[in-house]
């Protein structure tokens, strides 16, 4: 497996798709990479000559923030929302969904499963 970045790429996908395993590179991110170094996209990652992996670990440090950089960005930003007591801050904190989605039925996947509440006793 090539390791670029700190982050394994599968050995039998093209480059383009083995490229977005590299957290912050998307489809029009890794398409960029390919065109820029004058990869061909169709070739796969196991093909990779030590020169050109070296290639990209330059162009990625260099031009853009990914892997270990970005996350700590992201939580940074997490953290200062919730610092400010801003309204996507105190979502955040409570675990709800922030950007807006309606919480009454859907939401699960921010909420966490379900908890059962006891009928009403007469």
């Amino acid at each position: 497996m090539p390791r670029i970045i700190g982050t394994d790429i599968p050995n039998n996908k093209r480059l383009v798709i083995a490229l977005r395993y590299i957290y912050g590179i998307g489809p029009k991110r890794s398409e960029d990479i390919c065109k820029e170094l004058g990869l061909s996209p169709d070739m796969k990652a196991n093909a990779l000559s030590e020169a050109e992996k070296a290639k990209i670990n330059t162009l990625l440090q260099t031009k853009y923030v990914v892997e270990g950089d970005l996350r700590r960005q992201v939580g940074n930003d997490i953290k200062r929302l919730i610092a400010i007591n801003c309204y996507r801050g105190m979502r955040h904190r409570s675990g709800l969904p922030v950007r807006g989605q309606r919480t009454h039925t859907n939401a699960r996947t921010r909420k966490g499963r379900r908890k059962t509440i006891a009928g009403k006793k007469k």
